[in-house]
């Protein structure tokens, strides 16, 4: 698939991005993209991003240094969700823990 077929048009120029670990399958952030942060994840192999409330593009270890390869990308049947699968290179939650689905929801 081309990403003139993911349909950016959907959610106001993003779509929704699964982070997964490319070994263990374990799921490790969701962010969001915009086409120009899917062509630079293409283009340099790594995760790319857009950030809602910096209003901006981010690489994911710009900051910490924890960057994720990416490895491959998925889209699904509708183009307007993907996941990346990767090597992550630390934690990809900004607290420091491996992955940013750690709290549990209380009943």
């Amino acid at each position: 698939m081309k990403i003139s077929n993911i349909d950016f048009a959907k959610g106001d120029g993003l779509i929704p991005v699964i982070v997964q670990d490319v070994n263990t399958k374990e799921v490790l952030t969701l962010a969001y993209t915009n086409k120009e942060s899917l062509e630079l994840t293409q283009k340099t192999g790594n995760s790319w991003f857009w950030s809602r409330s910096r209003n901006k593009l981010w690489m994911k270890g710009e900051e910490s240094g924890n960057v994720q390869k990416v490895k491959e990308i998925l889209v699904d049947c509708d183009s307007d969700a993907i996941i990346y699968l990767v090597e992550p290179s630390g934690p990809a939650c900004h607290t420091g823990d491996r992955a940013c689905f750690h709290n549990q929801l209380e009943k």
